[in-house]
């Protein structure tokens, strides 16, 4: 191995690949756009190849970096988890770091982290929410320990393993006193204003396929947002919002009454959530302990 390349070219080849945006990986590694993009071009320099081809549109993989980018992962994984391994008999043992979609930050994962934590007392929790592709990039690069909620697309779980826990379907819900409770039809919801899943949310190909099926266009009042809280205050607040959201999100409200799901068959959007870690590591006996008490929290 060319002994010039360290382990912040990689890191950043690595986010800037797959955030697909300078900014959007020098904002994930806390750093400036100016000192990522050098360390791309270093990279480049000594590999004597270009990795990623930049346009307007942001940056895209080149056949040379599709190939590296795996080797490099799997570099910067292994060194990840082998210092992880030393700091676990020293004073940083005792801390595990979980991401949550939001379909599980509010639903599955107290009663998770509550058994945990009464297991493993010693053990300090860090729990991180988001959409799919942020969670998955930081656990790729080792930020995260595990990220627990649905399935993504094949290309965001390179070098991830997952572990099915349950599967879950996408719903439509509105306030209990807005017209769209009479709603039959998909095509009549594009008399309201959607709060639509965003480009880089796990449900949001699964929605879009269903209403492409239906031969429902991509409504014209929509909202895009990956926020639980403001899906859950706009559509409260205003009864002709409607929000295509994962059941997880929206499992209490839908039980107490405070949002109503409207009879739409979204079957079709019916997928699996569980449990991300990154591939072939052993995991941590805390990881191993959280996984257990994940499984113990799903309904019977």
């Amino acid at each position: 191995m060319d002994h010039r390349i360290k382990f912040r070219h990689l890191n950043a080849f690595s986010a800037i690949a797959r955030a697909g945006s300078l900014k959007v990986a020098a904002e994930q590694l806390h750093l400036t756009q100016p000192a990522i993009s050098k360390a791309l071009k270093e990279l480049e320099e000594i590999i004597g190849v270009v990795l990623l081809e930049r346009s307007r549109a942001g940056v895209k993989l080149t056949a040379e970096g599709d190939t590296f980018l795996q080797f490099a992962e799997q570099s910067t994984s292994a060194l990840r988890h082998g210092l992880r391994s030393v700091r676990a008999t020293g004073l940083s043992a005792g801390k595990l770091r979980i991401g949550a979609l939001p379909s599980v930050a509010s639903h599955l994962l107290p009663q998770a982290v509550t058994d945990f934590c009464a297991r493993s007392p010693d053990t300090l929790v860090e729990l991180h929410e988001g959409p799919h592709q942020d969670l998955t990039t930081r656990l790729r690069s080792g930020g995260l320990d595990l990220v627990v909620g649905r399935l993504g697309r094949p290309e965001t779980m390179t070098g991830l393993e997952f572990l099915q826990l349950y599967t879950e379907r996408v719903v439509v819900v509105a306030h209990p006193d807005s017209p769209a409770v009479t709603v039959r039809q998909f095509a009549e919801l594009d008399a309201f204003r959607v709060l639509y899943p965003p480009q880089n949310s796990a449900i949001r190909s699964l929605v879009a396929r269903l209403l492409i099926s239906q031969g429902v266009p991509l409504f014209r009042e929509r909202i895009e947002s990956a926020s639980s809280a403001f899906g859950r205050a706009a559509t409260l607040a205003d009864p002709n919002t409607v929000w295509v959201i994962s059941y997880g999100v929206v499992a209490d409200d839908l039980a107490e009454g405070r949002l109503v799901a409207l009879d739409l068959d979204t079957s079709a959007t019916t997928g699996a959530v569980g449990v991300m870690s990154r591939a072939e590591e052993v995991r941590s006996v805390a990881a191993r302990a959280f996984i257990s008490a994940l499984v113990r929290a799903v309904p019977a």
